[in-house]
């Protein structure tokens, strides 16, 4: 089964529920990188930051892999502004050693920076999302350790944001950015985010490469179908998780919106 890269088929595609799986899809070679891009908009973000690119000593070898099996020469910066995906690379010092971010070319980031994260390991990498050490470090784990070199696969991921930005770094007080949100705008201030990651290793280095695509859409550019199954999604999230996302501030102008979309009168409060 292949994935999307519109933010419809990437929502279909994406945890909609409490359970947390890494929700992994086969992915032909074909289906792997976004097929049409905004190469402008990729080469302004790298000229603009150019802390958007690190690379730690050891890591060279697989960026020019990386580069090479996108179809060019070059490092993980040329890569990256030749693709629409951003690009980290995972490497271990041994075996059974962690998996660490060694390399990542990260022009369109989601409420993280790369400067927190190189040289970490995936359990700290992933230590601000709920659940993720009990739920899925040891899955994570063994399916890194059993990536084959001829496969790929793929997963999705979203957020609702209150920005159509192609880089979401908010500043300040995040919440304030959704002061603004009200049942009646919040087809328009709020955004559906949604992320196409893949992974694959490198078969010369052996190193892991994930990549994150974004796609974004105004809330009222979503089919009404979906914009329901959203609200229900985030009144079905842990607590921990409804306030690392800050749900609260727009869970009831977004389930509203979605039920006047949908031609349905009812609601509760996706806040819990």
């Amino acid at each position: 089964m292949t994935l999307g890269f519109s933010v419809p088929e990437l929502l279909g595609a994406g945890r909609m529920g409490r359970a947390m799986t890494m929700g992994l899809r086969r992915l032909p070679e074909a289906d792997w990188l976004w097929p049409d891009f905004d190469r402008a908009a990729r080469a302004a973000v790298f000229d603009a930051h150019p802390e958007a690119v690190q690379l730690l000593p050891g890591a060279e070898a697989a960026a020019r892999e990386v580069a090479a099996m996108i179809g060019i020469s070059g490092g993980l910066e040329a890569a990256a502004r030749a693709c629409w995906e951003d690009l980290c690379i995972m490497q271990r010092a041994e075996p059974g050693a962690p998996w660490r971010l060694t390399g990542a070319a990260v022009g369109f980031p989601t409420d993280w920076r790369l400067a927190d994260k190189i040289g970490r390991p995936m359990a700290e990498i992933h230590a601000p999302i709920h659940g993720y050490a009990d739920q899925l470090a040891r899955g994570v784990d063994h399916f890194m350790e059993a990536l084959e070199p001829d496969q790929i696969f793929a997963r999705a991921n979203w957020f609702i944001v209150p920005s159509m930005g192609w880089r979401y770094l908010p500043e300040g007080d995040e919440a304030v950015a959704f002061a603004h949100v009200t049942a009646d705008n919040a087809g328009e201030t709020l955004v559906v985010r949604c992320e196409r990651q893949t992974l694959r290793r490198l078969p010369q280095t052996g190193a892991i490469l994930f990549t994150i695509g974004i796609a974004r859409a105004r809330l009222r550019e979503v089919p009404p179908g979906l914009a329901l199954r959203l609200s229900q999604a985030l009144a079905a999230m842990p607590a921990d998780e409804q306030a690392r996302r800050l749900v609260g501030r727009y869970a009831e102008p977004l389930m509203r919106h979605a039920h006047a979309a949908s031609g349905e009168s009812g609601f509760s409060s996706a806040a819990g």
